[in-house]
């Protein structure tokens, strides 16, 4: 394997990695203000993490909600996008807070569903701090066996 060699600019190197960096520092900044959430900018919504399955008879949704009541969820559909918001309270601490990795704040979580849907019979449920949307698949979308004779 070769690995690129530092050419003489004048008085300056150039550095092949460093303009990748530029780029990737260019792009970030581009996805902050494109993408809802995508920049986790103060103010803006957060995405918890989340896992979509496919099974047989269903999608399912499971979005990591740890200490958030049911009240405080919306899930809703529009267009062919389930979307999963909400607002995590800030805690009032009587002590000196002396780190911090919980998240705070309005969250949202977005999955655009196949046409194959029930839109009809959504159902989520919130257990253990993981909400589970499940998402029946159509009849006609279901796959089945078709018998040979003759």
């Amino acid at each position: 394997m070769t690995l690129p060699v530092r050419h003489e600019q004048g008085s300056a190197v150039w550095d092949p990695f460093r303009e990748f960096q530029d780029l990737y520092d260019r792009m970030g900044r581009l996805w902050q203000t494109a993408v809802p959430g995508g920049g986790g900018l103060a103010g803006q919504a957060w995405a918890p993490p989340a896992d979509l399955e496919e099974t047989d008879d269903a999608y399912l949704l499971e979005v990591d909600l740890p200490g958030v009541k049911k009240d405080d969820i919306r899930v809703e559909l529009n267009a062919g996008e389930l979307s999963v918001h909400g607002e995590i309270e800030e805690k009032e601490r009587t002590g000196v807070l002396r780190h911090r990795t919980r998240r705070t704040g309005r969250f949202d979580c977005r999955v655009t569903l196949p046409q194959d849907t029930d839109e009809e019979h959504i159902s989520a449920e919130l257990a253990d701090g993981v909400l589970t949307v499940t998402v029946p698949k159509a009849q006609k979308a279901k796959p089945r066996r078709i018998e040979i004779t003759g």
